[in-house]
């Protein structure tokens, strides 16, 4: 299996360093790579992958600090990350000597959100790229934030590499040396608003649009921005990519702004290259993913390219409920298309969260992940708790489902897995409601139910004996006998718990099912016949 090379803890801190973390205590240099990002949870201890750099949210007291190092240092981790100002103690500075973990402090205004974004950023995700490294213009191919460092030691000066929304991709060293504004946008991943605002009252990004060269952008009077700014845009042909924020003391020179304008084409580059990346990996991945969830004989080697050759696993299939019939050119089509996208982006930032190893793509409709777990005892559980808690961080926009697949001792029995994860996605779909999880066991007669239904329509049958007598005579005469039926066999023949149901009074509710025995010419009081309409019922309202 080829690897893609990590990022090193040295790296990091360099990319990162003075304006996110800081090194407490501990030698960086003794991480070679670092081999995910996990989030400690301390009632549900996540399985860490060789060198974690663990993210120890809600950590802060020094005896935690201790003992969490030490159970760091037997798991073989590299790194714990607490929030600033880590706390001063001997004890802490013997503890990550004795399990050779560092540890390091996230300063105070940014969030673990965004230090796990810019974290997983910084590492190469998966092994489904090319073996070998490239590079363009002597810089790692996509490595933004290696061009930002070399961009700023050409004009000297801190630069940020930002998208078209203003958002940060990349930042080189120094920003110490910025003011505030710089600090409040590095830490946010994001351009605040208000100076959003001020750089369009004051025509800056009119200007960006409309050039190809440096523009040069005075200081607000107040609100810490305090230093001048020289940024350009990073175009591919006529494509806006994003732009290049240098803080300056002064205009830059000829030779300075003509140095800008030409690292702004191959920033342009090393973003096209990311963009295709992301791109080839993520169909890569959705192959590698669908090879190993049908099983046959490519799985084994799609499971062992995905780093799941060896583990037990359960599968998770997550959809948004299906649009109305809409043309193909509507917009809100297209926007639900992205959404989705997004919607299968984030749920497997949530899953690797909770396992570096965790496996999503999104194939078709559907974004099926396999999550890999220690024990298939316990694995299903642990799913559902697991899809819960990212249906309620995403909220009700989109309204996503998840079906859990049956767990699995290993990856032959993925395909297996997947099947129940459809058949209960496929029910949630179908029933509507509020429900939206359900495991394959929770939901199996309800999955017979609708596949019975197919078997039905695939052989042409329509509804036959009693109920096919009473729906003709609904169709003429309007009676609703097939409704009065149903609430009568639903309420276990209680009339007047059915007669209420209907909205009708009892007498007339007890005329009606005369009038079912009648027209339908059967015995409700006979178990089989029951059985038989109620099951034809529940065939007749399945889609």
């Amino acid at each position: 299996m080829n690897e893609r090379p990590r990022a090193s803890l040295g790296r990091i801190l360099e990319d990162l360093g003075t304006t996110l973390l800081d090194l407490v205590c501990g030698d960086p240099d003794k991480a070679d790579a670092i081999g995910g990002v996990v989030i400690n949870d301390p009632l549900d201890r996540p399985e860490l992958p060789r060198q974690a750099l663990v993210l120890g949210v809600g950590v802060h007291d020094a005896a935690e600090v201790t003992a969490l190092l030490a159970e760091l240092g037997e798991a073989g981790a590299a790194a714990l990350v607490v929030r600033a100002p880590a706390p001063p103690a001997a004890e802490i500075i013997a503890a990550a000597e004795r399990s050779g973990v560092a540890l390091l402090a996230l300063t105070r205004g940014a969030s673990w959100a965004q230090l796990a974004a810019l974290l997983r950023s910084l590492l190469a995700e998966g092994d489904v790229g090319e073996a070998g490294p490239q590079t363009l213009g002597g810089t790692p191919s996509g490595d933004l934030f290696a061009l930002a460092n070399a961009v700023a030691a050409l004009l000297d000066a801190p630069v940020t590499i930002e998208d078209r929304s203003s958002r940060v991709l990349a930042f080189s060293g120094r920003q110490d040396e910025a003011d505030p504004s710089r600090v409040e946008t590095i830490l946010g991943r994001q351009v605040p608003e208000r100076f959003t605002r001020f750089l369009e009252d004051q025509g800056i990004f009119r200007s960006l649009y409309r050039s190809d060269q440096p523009v040069y952008v005075e200081p607000a009077a107040s609100d810490g921005f305090h230093l001048p700014r020289t940024a350009i845009a990073v175009r591919a042909g006529d494509e806006f990519l994003g732009s290049i924020w240098a803080v300056v003391d002064a205009p830059l020179s000829t030779q300075r702004s003509q140095a800008l304008h030409d690292a702004a084409k191959l920033v342009a580059l090393h973003m096209l290259r990311l963009r295709a990346g992301a791109d080839v990996e993520r169909r890569l991945r959705a192959d590698l993913v669908g090879t190993a969830l049908e099983g046959g004989p490519g799985a084994a080697e799609a499971l062992d390219r995905l780093g799941l050759g060896d583990h037990a696993g359960v599968v998770l299939a997550l959809a948004a409920p299906d649009l109305p019939a809409l043309p193909r050119s509507t917009d809100l089509r297209a926007q639900h298309t992205a959404e989705r996208q997004r919607l299968a982006d984030a749920f497997a930032m949530h899953l690797t969260a909770v396992h570096a190893r965790a496996a999503t793509a999104l194939v078709g409709d559907v974004a099926y992940a396999i999550l890999p777990v220690a024990d298939p005892g316990g694995a299903e559980d642990q799913a559902v708790r697991v899809g819960s808690d990212f249906l309620k961080r995403v909220g009700d926009r989109l309204q996503p489902l998840i079906g859990v697949g049956p767990a699995v001792a290993d990856g032959a029995g993925l395909a297996r897995s997947r099947d129940g994860a459809d058949r209960a996605l496929r029910v949630l779909r179908a029933n509507g409601g509020p429900r939206r999880i359900a495991r394959m066991s929770d939901v199996h007669v309800e999955a017979l139910l609708l596949e019975l239904a197919d078997l039905d329509v695939e052989r042409g049958h329509p509804p036959t004996g009693p109920l096919a007598r009473l729906l003709d005579y609904d169709r003429l005469h309007d009676m609703h006998l097939v409704d009065t039926l149903r609430a009568w066999l639903n309420a276990f023949g209680d009339v007047p718990a059915a007669a209420e149901a209907m909205y009708v009074h009892q007498n007339t509710f007890r005329y009606r099912l005369r009038r079912v025995v009648e027209v339908a010419e059967v015995d409700l009081t006979d178990p089989d016949a029951r059985f038989a309409l109620m099951l034809q019922l529940r065939l007749l309202r399945r889609p």
